[in-house]
């Protein structure tokens, strides 16, 4: 371990020509301390991957956790440009970004202890698991957060499937889908016991519900990423502001196996009536009956609504690739990226 960071100790990080500073601790990274200190800190995947979240280093040290992480770049280093998500500050600081206040925190993200409670399969190789949390955790439905598993190196970012309901929000569940060699999925299906503790960081994402906005939403999932439409549907479904809302649930699967969401969208109120729910599989054959679409999720969402689309307000998330074709599709379509919501995952 490196030896900056035994002794946990809090830094005073100044963001440059703005006379703004947070606190950092050397047990955190940059861009989570700021959402923390709710400094409007940009970022997207929040795990090294997608390079959103660079800033410039004026003055100070910091290391980075992931050295070689997909989003920082040699050129980037010559530059002393760094990534928020990986950066631990080894001192005070001064930093130069650009706050931007579409990543203003709804709510102030925390670290708290997720007691792991139980398993649910969803499908042959997607299950959702439950924790219990050792403090309140507001989330907006759509949100992630990210967990720290048993021998996993690094931190894994999952969104909830649920929402909260009541005047507390100590449960949260997410969706995973077992993936080959995947270390964040096999320590959830494989080695997390009932009762075992964990960390759990959240919430962070922009894809979250937009509940002051009246027009009919469309959500498109593949994989996973049936967790945070479920959860917005949810939203949806419970919020007495929204009950004029119509919502348009599609899936797209591989095959008629990995269809999922149905059952947990028939059991909310209106549904059949301001709630619907299609899918359609790319491959229909190898002996499985199947009577719905045919193709990619994409395809039938446009098939489906057409220009409709323009006054809709999307919300997608699952494989890298289903994302860039329905972006494709969308601005094809000339719909406006101002309503359509989603959160970089690689």
């Amino acid at each position: 371990m490196n030896e900056t960071l035994v002794n946990n100790q809090n830094h005073r990080i100044t963001l440059a020509d703005t006379g703004q500073s947070f606190e950092c601790g050397n047990d955190d990274v940059l861009l989570r301390s700021a959402l923390r200190n709710n400094v409007a800190f940009p970022y997207e995947c929040n795990v090294g991957a997608c390079g959103n979240c660079k800033f410039e280093l004026i003055e100070g040290e910091v290391d980075a956790k992931w050295p070689e992480a997909p989003g920082w770049t040699a050129k980037d280093r010559e530059r002393r440009r760094y990534l928020g998500c990986q950066s631990v500050p080894r001192g005070d600081c001064t930093i130069k970004l650009r706050p931007n206040p579409h990543y203003a925190p709804i709510h102030q993200p925390k670290r708290v202890t997720g007691t792991f409670m139980s398993r649910r399969p969803v499908t042959h190789d997607i299950a959702e698991f439950r924790f219990e949390l050792s403090d309140d955790m507001w989330f907006e439905p759509g949100q992630y957060a990210l967990l720290t598993l048993p021998g996993v190196s690094g931190q894994r970012a999952y969104s909830m499937s649920n929402i909260v309901q009541g005047s507390h929000a100590k449960v949260l569940d997410f969706q995973v889908r077992r993936v080959p060699d995947g270390q964040g999925s096999n320590a959830l299906f494989g080695t997390l016991a009932a009762g075992q503790q964990i960390e759990i960081d959240g919430p962070y994402g922009m894809a979250y519900l937009r509940r002051n906005v009246k027009r009919d939403i469309l959500c498109l999932a593949g994989g996973s990423g049936l967790a945070p439409m479920i959860s917005i549907a949810r939203g949806v479904a419970a919020d007495p502001g929204m009950q004029g809302v119509k919502l348009n649930f599609l899936y797209g699967g591989r095959t008629p196996r990995d269809v999922c969401g149905r059952d947990m969208l028939e059991v909310l109120e209106n549904f059949g009536k301001h709630l619907h729910f299609d899918a359609a599989v790319s491959h229909a054959g190898d002996g499985e009956q199947w009577g719905g679409h045919t193709g990619f999720v994409h395809e039938l969402a446009e098939s489906m609504f057409g220009d409709r689309l323009r006054d809709m307000e999307i919300y997608f998330a699952g494989p890298p690739a289903m994302g860039q074709a329905i972006q494709k599709m969308l601005l094809a379509r000339n719909v406006s990226f101002g309503q359509v919501h989603f959160d970089q995952f690689y």
